[in-house]
């Protein structure tokens, strides 16, 4: 997934980062809510982690106005506000989950995953497409019953498929959802070359070219189309 934090504690945030792009997503920090909003309108995001107590404009009064203005990204909020009152007010101003510091990443991860199911709405923990079972919390793929072994860039494109099964992304969204700000600029055929590796290791047609548009999901058993 490509990630959003935004938390205005620089240790903590750094060390946000560091969990969750070793977990193997795509991660932006950024100290306050203007911020934020400015990287929202730029790039496509699969879930927030929101702190609320951010400099100037508090992270509520940020996450109703995102809600207003049609952003349906999962948000999570991460907060040291404990009260009762304060999550259903999280929660009610549109908050998907409600977290208090301090956590585990692994459980930070782990309600990331649940959020990512049911906004693709999946219910399952493991993510099938015919003979294809794949993983999010131990990154294991098979493929008619067999281990595929899956280097992070590849991992990450196959889950960005499996998300959006039945669309078609082009070159450019793909690389958005592959690639963060804070990490180097792909090379031009990175993404060409990560496809191919799917193709090869898995079945030619587990990622469907659509020319002039760019590339969705194959044939469930990943025959050749």
């Amino acid at each position: 997934m490509r990630l959003l934090i935004v938390e205005d504690d620089p240790d903590l945030g750094d060390a946000l980062r560091a969990g969750l792009r070793q977990a193997g997503h795509a991660v932006d920090l950024f100290p306050d809510g203007q911020q934020a909003d400015a990287a929202l309108r730029g790039a496509p995001y699969d879930a927030v982690v929101l702190d609320l107590g951010l400099p100037g404009t508090d992270g509520v009064t940020w996450l109703r106005r995102w809600r207003e203005r049609g952003l349906d990204s999962p948000v999570l909020i991460l907060t040291a506000r404990d009260g009762i009152e304060q999550r259903i007010e999280g929660l009610d101003s549109g908050a998907d989950d409600y977290l208090v510091k301090p956590i585990a990443i692994a459980e930070l991860a782990a309600r990331l995953r649940a959020m990512a199911r049911r906004s693709a709405g999946r219910s399952q923990s493991v993510w099938t497409h015919g003979a294809l079972r794949y993983d999010p919390a131990s990154k294991q793929v098979h493929w008619r019953g067999q281990p595929v072994e899956l280097r992070g860039r590849e991992l990450a494109l196959l889950e960005v498929l499996l998300m959006n099964p039945q669309r078609v992304l082009s070159k450019v969204q793909l690389q958005e959802k592959l690639y963060d700000w804070g990490g180097a600029e792909p090379e031009s055929n990175a993404l060409e070359v990560h496809i191919h590796h799917l193709r090869r290791k898995i079945a030619p047609g587990i990622v469907r070219t659509v020319r002039g548009v760019g590339y969705a999901l194959g044939a469930a058993e990943g025959d050749e189309a």
